[in-house]
């Protein structure tokens, strides 16, 4: 394993919550990405088409603690990727599986989470190094879906329902064998602040503890 691999295993045992900061803007980033790291999110993503978002990344990267990891979503291109990792971004987030943009990624030493639908689509992601599966949208993938893979996808993988997580959401799908959870809109909406996010933070943050007995590490 790469350091951001090491990273990324580390932080999924204590804490698999990711922040997707959709539409988050540079000059409100930092403040909003402190509040998630004082309520014990280690994994932050801006998704590509956000404004200015490579702006956001690098302002996030240089403002928070090393065991943060920062990283970018929506990406569909090797280019992109190229972007991302100029900008510091240690993590690589697809709401679709391109082994291209995969390898791409890996090659970097980025961790990447590609979007998979069906089977066929995470075993093809795997084949090509993804290092962590975003079920996508986890609204047409409920719990008793993720279970079934669970028991058939080898070697075993981390596996993130992403799409209309609610922190009643946790539980059903932990009890499943999630590893840990994408969460946008219940979390960050464009126009909020750091002390609302830091409310909605904690919400998440006891529906993790609740189901799976570890508290979130916290500043």
């Amino acid at each position: 394993m790469n350091p951001i691999d090491k990273a990324l295993f580390h932080i999924l045992q204590r804490c698999g919550l990711i922040a997707i900061l959709r539409g988050v803007q540079p000059h409100e980033v930092v403040a909003i990405g402190h509040a998630l790291y004082d309520a014990g999110f280690r994994i932050i993503e801006v998704p590509l088409n956000s404004p200015e978002p490579l702006a956001s990344i690098r302002a996030l990267r240089d403002a928070l603690p090393a065991d943060c990891l920062v990283g970018a979503g929506t990406v569909l291109s090797i280019e992109a990727v190229a972007d991302v990792a100029a900008a510091g971004g240690q993590i690589i987030v697809m709401p679709h599986s391109d082994a291209a943009v995969i390898r791409a990624a890996r090659a970097a030493g980025m961790a990447c989470a590609p979007g998979v639908a069906t089977l066929t689509e995470a075993y093809a992601a795997l084949a090509a190094g993804a290092n962590m599966l975003k079920l996508f949208p986890a609204e047409a993938l409920p719990p008793h879906v993720l279970k079934a893979w669970r028991a058939v996808i080898t070697p075993p993988m981390a596996l993130v329902p992403v799409g209309g997580i609610v922190p009643e959401s946790i539980a059903p799908y932990a009890a499943a064998g999630a590893s840990g959870f994408g969460l946008g809109s219940a979390l960050y909406r464009p126009g909020d602040q750091a002390p609302e996010v830091a409310h909605k933070a904690a919400a998440f943050a006891r529906a993790w503890q609740a189901s799976f007995g570890t508290a979130p590490a916290t500043a």
